[in-house]
C-alpha cells in the first residue's frame, strides 16, 4: 500500500495537484495547535459552501445546527460508505466534500495511505480522548450491533452463548443484514476468525456442549461458528427492517443482530424485544463469548477540501456534547470523549467494548481469504 501511495503521489505531481494536498496537510498541522477562537476566525475567512458527507441520517441535523451557530453555508449528504469512498476518489473542486464521517476502518486505512483523507484532532478535546481514538483517524463515535430477540411465545431465544444460534431449531429464526451489502457486518465475521476470538469461541463451545470442540474441516472455531451461524441466518434488507420484523407479534422465537439505536424508532415494538446482553437495562449478564459487535465512526478532512478550516471547526463541534447531541440523545451511540456521558440506563462504552467484537483494521486488510470463505457461505 505504501508503494501505491508513492504511485498516486507521483501521478498527482504530474497532474499538478500535489501543492493543494500539501497545502491542506499544512493547514491541518497548523490547525492542530489553534484555539477554538482562532479556528473560528480561520473558518469564517473561507468562502463558498461547506460540504460534508456522512453515512448517517443524523449528519443533516448536526450540519444544520452548526450552520446556524456560525452562519456558515453548509450542505450535508447522507451516503453509503462505498459511495463516499468513490466520491473521494473522483470528485474535485467546490462540489467535493470538505469533510467526511465514515466507517469501516479497513477501507479507511487504504484511503489514508492513498492520501484521500487527512486526520485532524482538535486541541480542545485532545486530552479527553484515548490515544487509540485519535490515531490514525479520529473516532467520533462507537456504534453497537447486538443480538436482540423477540420475547413473545414459548420459544424465547434468550441466549447465553452464541453457539445456541447454530442449533438446528434456530434455522430461519436468526436475521442479519447480508455482509455483502454492509462492510462492518463482513468485518465482524472476519474478526471472529482471528485467533483471539477463535479461542474464545472454542471455550464457549465447550461451555455449551460440555466437551471440546471438534473442528473437522475448519481452520479454527471462528470459521466453524461463522459457517454454522450463516447456515441458520435469513438476510434482512436493512437494520431498520430487521428490527421491525423481529419486533412483530408474529415473530415469536426470532432473534436479530442489528444496531441498538433502532430501538428508538416508533415503528419498532420495543415491548416485544429484549437485548440478549441484558434483561432490562439494570440486570446485565454476559453472552459467551460476545453479545454482538462494535465499530467506530470516523471524521476526516478531504485532501481536496476547499474549506479545510471549516472542516476542522465542524469536527471540533462534533466532538462536543452539543455537536454529539443528534446521536447522543438516544441509545446505541457512544462518544469517545470522556466528558460526554451515555444515556441514563444504558451500559458504558467500556462495558460494551469488553463484551463485543471490536474491529482490527490490520487483521481485516490481511484476510481476503476469510472474506471469500464468508461469501461462499452467504450463497445459500
Amino acid at each position: 500500500m505504501r508503494k501505491l501511495l508513492s504511485v498516486v503521489l507521483a501521478l498527482m505531481l504530474v497532474l499538478g495537484s500535489v501543492p493543494a494536498f500539501a497545502d491542506i496537510a499544512a493547514d491541518i498541522e497548523a490547525g492542530q495547535g489553534l484555539t477554538h477562537e482562532e479556528l473560528v476566525e480561520k473558518a469564517l475567512a473561507e468562502s463558498g459552501t461547506f460540504v460534508v458527507y456522512g453515512n448517517t441520517s443524523r449528519i443533516a441535523t448536526a450540519a444544520e445546527d452548526f450552520a446556524a451557530l456560525y452562519g456558515i453555508p453548509t450542505e450535508s449528504n447522507n451516503l453509503k460508505d462505498q459511495e463516499i469512498y468513490t466520491k473521494l476518489r473522483s470528485e474535485t473542486g467546490s462540489s467535493a466534500a470538505d469533510m467526511v464521517m465514515i466507517q469501516d476502518g479497513a477501507q479507511l486505512t487504504d484511503a489514508i495511505d492513498e492520501g484521500l483523507v487527512l486526520n485532524f484532532v482538535p486541541a480542545s478535546v485532545k486530552d479527553l480522548l484515548d490515544e487509540a481514538d485519535q490515531q490514525p483517524a479520529l473516532v467520533h463515535q462507537y456504534i453497537n450491533k447486538l443480538f436482540i430477540y423477540n420475547n413473545l411465545g414459548d420459544q424465547v431465544p434468550a441466549i447465553r452463548n452464541v453457539w445456541e444460534l447454530t442449533a438446528p431449531e434456530m434455522k430461519g429464526n436468526v436475521i442479519f443484514k447480508n455482509p455483502e451489502s454492509e462492510k462492518v457486518n463482513m468485518n465482524f465475521l472476519v474478526m471472529c476468525t482471528k485467533d483471539e476470538w477463535a479461542d474464545k469461541l472454542a471455550a464457549a463451545y465447550e461451555l455449551w456442549k460440555g466437551e471440546p470442540i471438534s473442528l473437522g474441516e475448519y481452520k479454527n472455531a471462528g470459521y466453524k461458528w461463522v459457517a454454522e451461524f450463516l447456515a441458520n441466518v435469513t438476510f434482512g434488507k436493512s437494520d431498520t427492517t430487521i428490527a421491525e420484523e423481529v419486533s412483530q407479534e408474529t415473530a415469536a422465537g426470532k432473534i436479530g443482530l442489528f444496531v441498538l439505536s433502532k430501538l428508538r424508532s416508533s415503528s419498532v415494538l420495543t415491548d416485544n424485544l429484549t437485548v440478549a446482553q441484558y434483561d432490562g437495562y439494570q440486570n446485565s449478564y454476559s453472552v459467551e463469548p460476545f453479545a454482538g459487535f462494535m465499530y467506530p465512526m470516523y471524521t476526516m478532512i478531504n485532501s481536496k477540501a476547499t474549506r479545510p478550516y471549516t472542516g476542522m471547526l465542524f469536527i471540533e463541534y462534533l466532538m462536543t456534547q452539543e455537536g454529539f447531541q443528534p446521536w447522543g440523545k438516544s441509545i446505541g451511540a457512544y462518544s469517545p470523549n470522556a466528558s460526554i456521558p451515555v444515556n441514563e440506563g444504558d451500559l458504558s462504552i467500556d462495558v460494551w467494548k469488553a463484551s463485543l467484537v471490536m474491529e482490527d483494521a490490520a487483521y481485516i486488510l490481511e484476510s481476503f481469504e476469510v472474506e471469500d470463505f464468508i461469501l461462499q457461505h452467504c450463497q445459500k
